[in-house]
């Protein structure tokens, strides 16, 4: 965006110049660490280690019980995909252990099964085996057979009797999978969100879970507690884990929350805000004691939030994604995602949700937790995936660079959260390198703009200015951006650009950037680092200049360029758009990595490159570098014309479409007012009688639409408005749906439908005087004045999948 040259400059300023802090050993007591074939896991007090090496990875959540083990392998394949680099899970005592001694490993309870599915995906695996785990489960997940005999998240010795037997059960379960045996779990959770210092409580519980974990054989080389809402822990025995939400479904307003403090920097504290724990602690904490000692680590950033009784947000993709440069520009050394996928609760478990009818805090739904996480409750992947993904990406390619930078605040600090006029950003740097890290998006709440901006960033030995001319930033616009970043050959000063990732070519090695829209990007070289720099192709747009003696590049997005170095290697660079950005994998494929630019969900799974399209029978793949060997494909592809660097193929798959029968069997009867009360004093979910009020529905599906031939899966997407719904197969409730005015999606593949039964689908009235919260863009009470409750459309939507494979003579 070019500006008048006699408008005033806002030059923003940071201190970046004192050296970063020197990461100290054995400030930790965790396991073995190191592997049969010599590789290393570690920590320090500054960020983890692989091999020796600093290793800032992402981590993502993923409930296996929530989850049919059918599809374990195909979600752990998608999560890969994602630039994911560990999967943590819950293990949820209440499903292994229904009755005392009987254990249930089976099915989507295997954990074994799962870790092993881990390991064949290349994940690492984090465990988190509680025993109290909270997972919006009823009693934290401890089984109702326990919470009535003794207390429970104590040291009482007959509570920790059954403890020490389910954690040999786990043991026995991860025989040979941890780490110390070339196993993939790095990582063990104890409790959760544990804050409570009463009788036989305190550290010392935590002190004795651990050793009983030990002492069962869960040796691995992380131990890690949550440290947020005052937690208390054992000091040098745990690492502390920190996250933060876009939105607090778990608090009692009924109106639009105010801004969140997971979109403003942290430079004194690494306890975010409220997470929703349970219980409750007037003291301090340990977390902010300890922050010298041990890495800032993240375990639950939401990826999403879950849809509560009483708070009902709907999140846009830039909700989330805002939040990663805020938390890595505050330090976070790993960022650690809950949920990534979504679920279901076990088929038949009808009580098992978080309830205040159970004496918990929330309303859950029965069923489903599809979390609006980037994976949904079906696996379906949802917008944001393409905001998070390169940024995934860039932490894989650079953030064993990232770690070593300590964190440097702005000589201008913003005054709290809602504080929607001071620019918010913060510097990662270690010496005369690092990274730049701005957010101007708060969730639902318009950040000001910033005209005629330049960052002033002091590091080690000079003070990088940039951009070259100063630029405007409009609200809801966030990025990272390198200083001093090595480029092969070459260095950057700095780029207007946000990097994702590199490829090594036949050509030598190319960098891809994401531009950051209404911003120019500009490549600044170090001088005398690089000798030429020419377009491409005769597609791509490129001004040069020198300014102050640097060499400026000034491409358009999705222009490609190669930069001659002094050395005579080349480097290619990638700039990409933001909406190009958000269709990005890179895949290995055919002999390397690629970059693949599909609208289609890619994913690799055992050497073929799968793409899967919801509803859209016909979509385009981009590949770069182009392939070595023609591929083969399960349906009929075109090769188009290379336009720039990119191989392109068109895809065709044979549209497939079934009706959907929708027949009313009742209208509902009025409800009555909605009840306040539970322990939140707030609005709580109808009791069960009420149910026979709602509106019902008979929805007819062809037999041959629920076995979804030659697709991946099919959804029933039923659009309503009303309270709750539910989804029943004869008498079986196999999905349920708090109104938030976003589509429910049932894939078919995901719950259990008999087809000799009928479905029928039941809506509970919405009372216009509702005390819940809705997103006014999907709240319908404006346009009643008593009741609603209406199916709008159910339709059935296919998933296509189209594999391509290397050709066996290539």
């Amino acid at each position: 965006m070019n500006r008048p040259r006699d408008m005033p400059t806002k030059t923003l300023t940071v201190d970046a110049s004192h050296p970063a802090t020197t990461p100290r050993a054995d400030t930790l007591r965790m396991g073995a660490n190191t592997s049969p074939d010599g590789r290393t896991i570690g920590i320090n007090s500054r960020y983890l280690t692989r091999d020796g090496e600093p290793w800032l990875p992402v981590m993502g959540e993923l409930h296996y019980a929530r989850v049919p083990e059918a599809q374990w392998d195909d979600a752990l394949a998608k999560i890969k995909a994602a630039g994911v680099d560990i999967v943590s899970s819950y293990v949820i005592w209440r499903y292994h252990e229904p009755r005392p001694g009987q254990f249930d490993w089976n099915a989507r309870f295997d954990l074994r099964r799962f870790v092993e599915n881990c390991a064949k995906r290349g994940l690492y695996a984090f465990v988190r085996i509680g025993p109290w785990v909270h997972a919006e489960v009823r009693y934290g997940g401890i089984p109702a057979w326990v919470v009535d005999q003794v207390p429970t998240r104590s040291d009482d010795p007959l509570y920790l009797q059954y403890v020490q037997r389910f954690f040999a059960e786990i043991a026995a379960q991860l025989k040979g999978l941890l780490w110390k045996d070339g196993g993939p779990v790095i990582g063990i959770q104890l409790e959760n969100e544990y804050n409570l210092t009463g009788p036989q409580q305190g550290p010392a519980h935590i002190a004795t879970l651990k050793r009983l974990a030990r002492e069962a054989g869960l040796d691995t080389p992380l131990y890690t507690v949550t440290g947020w809402d005052n937690a208390v822990f054992p000091r040098r025995e745990v690492a502390p884990v920190f996250g933060g939400y876009a939105d607090l479904p778990w608090g009692t307003s009924t109106a639009m929350s105010t801004p969140s403090e997971v979109y403003g920097f942290r430079f004194t504290s690494r306890v975010g805000g409220d997470l929703g724990a349970q219980t409750h602690n007037s003291e301090p904490g340990d977390a902010d004691a300890v922050a010298d000692e041990t890495p800032f680590l993240g375990a639950e950033f939401g990826g999403g939030v879950p849809t509560m009784y009483r708070r009902r947000p709907v999140l846009d993709p830039d909700d989330i994604a805002a939040m990663l440069p805020v938390q890595l520009g505050s330090g976070v050394n790993l960022y650690g995602y809950y949920m990534l996928h979504g679920g279901r609760n076990p088929p038949g478990d009808v009580d098992g949700q978080e309830s205040t009818a159970s004496g918990g805090y929330n309303d859950l739904p029965i069923v489903n937790y599809d979390f609006q996480a980037p994976f949904g409750a079906n696996g379906e992947a949802h917008p944001v995936l393409g905001k998070l993904r390169p940024l995934h990406l860039f932490l894989q390619q650079w953030g064993s660079e990232l770690a070593t930078c300590d964190v440097y605040a702005p000589e201008l600090v913003s005054r709290g959260a809602d504080d929607l006029e001071t620019p918010r950003f913060s510097v990662r740097a270690d010496g005369d390198r690092g990274f730049l890290f701005f957010n101007n998006h708060v969730r639902q709440h318009r950040m000001s703009a910033r005209q005629g901006v330049q960052f002033a960033v002091k590091l080690a030995t000079r003070t990088v200015m940039l951009p070259a001319e100063p630029i405007d930033i409009t609200s809801g616009t966030w990025f990272v951006w390198p200083i001093g970043l090595a480029l092969g050959g070459a260095r950057l000063r700095y780029a207007t650009a946000q990097p994702v990732t590199r490829l090594s070519t036949p050509d030598g090695e190319t960098y891809v950037f994401s531009a950051t829209d209404g911003i120019t990007v500009e490549f600044a070289f170090e001088p005398g680092c690089v000798t030429r720099i020419a377009a491409a192709d005769s597609r791509s747009l490129l001004t040069t200049d020198e300014v102050n003696g640097v060499l400026v590049a000034r491409p358009t997005p999705g222009s490609v360029f190669i930069a001659t170095c002094s050395d005579d290697t080349r480097i290619t660079i990638i700039t990409l758009a933001s909406e190009d950005i958000e269709r990005l994998s890179v895949l290995p494929f055919d002999g390397q990595r690629r970059l693949v630019l599909t609208d289609a969900l890619a994913f690799e799974r055992d050497g073929e490159l799968v793409l899967r399209s919801t509803g859209v029978a016909s979509f385009d793949l981009d590949v770069y570098p182009p392939l070595q060997h023609a591929p083969i494909a399960t349906h009929a592809f075109v090769e188009a014309p290379i336009e720039g660097v990119f191989q392109r193929f068109a895809v065709s798959v044979p549209r497939v479409a079934f009706d959907v029968g929708v027949t009313r069997l009742r209208f509902a009867q009025r409800v009555p007012s909605i009840a306040s009360g539970g322990a939140a004093r707030a609005a709580v979910e109808p009791t069960p009688e009420s149910f026979g009020k709602a509106a019902a529905w008979r929805i007819d599906v062809p037999e041959e639409a629920l076995s979804a031939p030659g697709l991946s899966n099919a959804y029933l997407s039923i659009r309503y408005s009303g309270d709750v719904a539910r989804l029943f197969s004869g008498a079986d409730l196999i999905d349920d749906h708090f109104y938030n005015g976003l589509p429910w999606q049932i894939g078919v593949r995901n719950v259990t439908i008999d087809p000799q039964q009928s479905l029928m689908l039941t809506v509970l009235p919405m009372r216009a005087d509702a005390p819940v919260y809705l997103d006014a863009r999907h709240d319908p009470r404006s346009a009643i004045s008593d009741q609603v409750a209406e199916v709008l459309g159910v339709s059935w939507v296919p998933e296509y999948e189209v594999v391509f494979s290397r050709h066996v003579g290539g």
